[in-house]
């Protein structure tokens, strides 16, 4: 019919990228959706501070304006100057606004089932990026293949698990994974300045080691403009100054914009700019943060320990496994990371990448908390999509020892998606030195 919209999806095309985008998204979402607890799909989660914290700006406060609710135990709210306050980075409240505002209050919004319904968007999104580096030559990676990668970061990952929870420390991590794949698809090349700087600031006001991934996008910049004849023989004459300046200015703008509105909360808070309140935690290891601080040295070698070598017990007092409260290491509920010590190809942008994900790793290693309590180390999911990138562009092919990695991983994230916060018999949460009581 002369003037009909053809939909082009043949290979290679922008509308194919989207659709299979699109079909990650649903597959992943109706996945999750299967695995999910019915508690969490139908009524709110017991630790909503997000949709609490929304709630309060609607009735004009930054604080709750009462104690926390009973069902919540208290568990992670700062107390200052006989205020309570919710000191999770605030645009997953944002987020859930609208929610609460339609609904009238926290407790009529089911906060697990909106945060699982973001979920998704994250490997769909990584998948994309995977896509632009492929398109422009710098992946080797198929189509399928990047599928498959998607896929392995969902479901071969921790956060499978963490995507399920719905409650204030997980629904953050599914936030700031979402919004990381966004800024590194805009990121790559520095095709999006403006929209690059506009996420990895909301990811900042989401989970704060973000800010440090910012070196990815000023390396990409000056990749994009270095000349190919320099002008002259000085450092600046390599580049297309004016070019790299706008790319600059126009990625700083909206993420400074972010982070000064960040700096302004804190002080109407808290009085501090720079304090966001977690020093006013009323929680068991209130004593530890007075005396160490939120961050130092003395907390590296118990976090490393259990990044890199908590694994399961087997055989278990209470059965055939048993797993810490810290979680499982890394490695072990990823196996495929270990690709990345025999990586062929170590190109420019996987330098950069690896780069990004250490630096956004190092707060975590000297944080108070290890994650306590979690399945597997779910920290390393502010970087988790640097390091699935990482695999993507590592050039080893699919044979039989990676594709039993896949599985493996697979089926251990599995068991902690259908165990985590359900049966308890399966983890070691009381008796540890960083301990709090979970109920069963």
């Amino acid at each position: 019919m002369s003037g009909a919209v053809r939909f082009d999806a043949s290979p290679g095309t922008r509308a194919r990228r989207l659709a299979w985008a699109m079909v990650l998204y649903t597959g992943v979402t109706l996945s999750l959706l299967a695995c999910a607890a019915p508690a969490t799909l139908r009524e709110h989660t017991p630790y909503n501070h997000f949709a609490l914290q929304a709630e309060a700006w609607l009735e004009g406060r930054l604080d709750l304006g009462r104690a926390p609710p009973g069902y919540t135990g208290g568990n992670d709210f700062a107390r200052y100057e006989g205020k309570w306050f919710v000191v999770f980075p605030a645009f997953p409240s944002v987020l859930i606004l609208p929610l609460v505002a339609a609904a009238g209050s926290a407790e009529a919004v089911v906060d697990g089932r909106f945060f699982l319904l973001l979920a998704g968007l994250a490997p769909a999104t990584l998948f994309l990026a995977m896509e632009r580096l492929r398109q422009r030559g710098e992946s080797r990676r198929s189509e399928l293949e990047n599928v498959v990668f998607a896929c392995l970061y969902c479901f071969g990952s921790v956060y499978f698990f963490c995507s399920l929870q719905g409650t204030v420390w997980f629904a953050a991590h599914v936030v700031a994974a979402v919004l990381t794949a966004l800024y590194l698809l805009f990121a790559l090349g520095a095709e999006r300045p403006l929209l690059a700087g506009a996420c990895l600031g909301l990811g900042f006001a989401t989970r704060t080691p973000l800010l440090l991934a910012a070196p990815l996008f000023v390396l990409e910049a000056l990749r994009a403009t270095r000349l190919p004849s320099p002008a002259g023989p000085g450092l600046w004459q390599r580049f297309d100054v004016g070019r790299l300046t706008k790319m600059l200015v126009s990625f700083l703008l909206p993420l400074g914009a972010v982070v000064a509105s960040m700096c302004f909360y804190n002080a109407a808070r808290f009085h501090d700019a720079l304090e966001p309140g977690y020093r006013y935690l009323n929680v068991a290891w209130a004593a530890r943060i007075a005396k160490w601080g939120l961050f130092d040295y003395h907390y590296l070698a118990k976090n490393l320990g259990v990044m890199l070598t908590s694994l399961p017990w087997l055989p278990a007092e209470s059965g055939p496994v048993q797993i810490s409260g810290h979680g499982l290491a890394l490695w072990f509920t990823t196996p495929m990371y270990l690709w990345l010590l025999v990586a062929r190809r170590w190109t420019a942008v996987a330098r950069s990448l690896l780069g990004c994900a250490a630096l956004v790793a190092l707060p975590t290693l000297f944080y108070q908390n290890t994650g306590w309590v979690q399945f597997g180390y779910r920290f390393s999911l502010d970087y988790t999509v640097f390091l699935m990138m990482l695999l993507a562009l590592g050039g080893r092919p699919f044979r039989k020892a990676a594709k039993a990695m896949i599985v493996f991983g697979i089926l251990v994230n599995l068991f902690g998606a259908i165990t985590f916060d359900r049966y308890w018999k399966y983890y070691r949460v009381q008796g540890d030195a960083y301990s709090v009581v979970v109920a069963h």
